[in-house]
């Protein structure tokens, strides 16, 4: 078990939505929470490369903690500043980001015949020993957070991570990963099971370290059909979601909440439910309403799904799309962790996300006022600012 002290969690509005409890509201973040459209982040950031403050604990600790600070009191987690492709890295390829373009492999896997392939599919990889920066920028992380919010780890998906490695970037027509998933398909599992076992055990380290959540993103399920999502996809993610409690148990640690992200995969949200992971992570494909029918039918909490680019169309284009996501979860009270489809996408003004934010707290408090008859909704309202005041008595 994990040596370290962690404060007290002040605000744990999350993970009890994570876990399916009943809440005053839904719990707030959004994925790429710190990044590019933070002038902040550029500051600290520096002349650094983009890796290089990933392998800075300091550097990494500093940038996951910009939006909790300028965020502070509308947002409810923090995830670390990290990148899905570590994981490659550890396993020794090498990739660099390229300004304009976005992640590079100079010598990405070209078939099974590459020489590479035998040294990645051969080699130990100790992800304790080569992934420690991660670790200790939670650890640290955690100790600056102070209890405020809780923290999320997060892996790629072997999927998704294996685009990356046989494309060396992303893609257009994905013409690389198509050849290994059809005409490769025996030595593409192989490489999909080697980097699922990498993420389980990575994922548990990162809990050993602090992280109170974790998430898999696989952010190109969506090039997959139905049947070959259901081939080299889902049984990648279902080894995630059933190894990762019992190798937690192992170290002494307690379950975490998962979440699971396929994007694009809008066909697969039905088999998601079905699956060990607690939260189904959605993008902007899915009709709110629809989506949170089939996730409480199973039992499971969503998370989503505004468009990203509604923060480029004004106030009036954000108010209707939160109210569009309150009425459709439910208003927030079970079920839904408010979300962006995807990732800040870059050039959006922090303030417009700011609105975003307190639109969701604005009409999600509507809309269970509205819910709560002969006036109770105002006795809900003052339960939830006393939750709050209690919550940010410490900050």
């Amino acid at each position: 078990m994990a040596s370290y002290y962690h404060p007290p969690l002040q605000n744990d509005l999350l993970l009890r939505t994570a876990r399916g409890a009943k809440v005053s509201r839904p719990p707030i973040w959004v994925m790429r929470q710190a990044g590019r459209y933070l002038p902040e982040y550029h500051e600290a950031k520096g002349k650094r490369d983009f890796f290089e403050c990933c392998r800075d604990p300091e550097i990494a600790s500093t940038l996951t903690l910009q939006p909790i600070d300028r965020y502070e009191g509308l947002i409810d987690a923090a995830i670390i500043f990290s990148d899905i492709l570590v994981i490659p890295q550890a396993m020794g390829m090498e990739v660099v980001m390229v300004d304009g373009k976005g992640p590079h492999f100079p010598d990405p896997l070209a078939s099974p015949r590459d020489k590479q392939y035998t040294e990645v599919m051969e080699k130990q990889v100790d992800v304790g020993k080569e992934l420690g920066y991660v670790y200790q920028a939670i650890t640290m992380t955690r100790k600056k957070l102070a209890g405020r919010v809780p923290l999320f780890g997060f892996c790629g998906a072997p999927f998704t991570l294996l685009c990356y490695m046989v494309e060396g970037g992303g893609s257009r027509t994905f013409q690389v990963v198509k050849t290994w998933v059809y005409k490769y398909n025996a030595e593409a599992k192989k490489l999909l099971q080697k980097i699922a076992e990498l993420c389980v055990e990575y994922l548990a380290q990162q809990v050993v370290a602090g992280a109170q959540i974790v998430q898999v993103f696989d952010s190109w399920a969506g090039e997959l059909s139905p049947a070959v999502f259901r081939d080299v996809a889902m049984p990648y993610l279902e080894w995630i979601c059933d190894r990762l409690p019992k190798r937690l148990e192992e170290l002494g640690e307690e379950k975490v909440p998962m979440v699971v992200f396929a994007k694009g995969a809008w066909y697969a949200l039905e088999d998601l439910c079905k699956t060990g992971y607690d939260v189904i992570g959605l993008d902007w494909l899915h009709d709110p309403k629809q989506a949170y029918e089939v996730a409480q039918k199973h039992g499971k909490v969503v998370q989503g799904n505004a468009d990203p680019g509604v923060l480029y169309g004004g106030r009036e284009a954000i108010t209707e799309c939160v109210k569009t996501m309150v009425q459709g979860f439910g208003g927030g009270k079970q079920g839904w962790i408010a979300n962006l489809g995807h990732g800040v996408t870059p050039g959006v003004k922090p303030d417009e996300l700011k609105f975003f934010f307190e639109e969701i707290h604005r009409l999600s408090d509507e809309y269970q006022e509205r819910a709560m008859p002969n006036g109770n909704g105002i006795a809900a309202a003052e339960q939830r600012m006393h939750e709050r005041n209690i919550l940010h008595a410490d900050w």
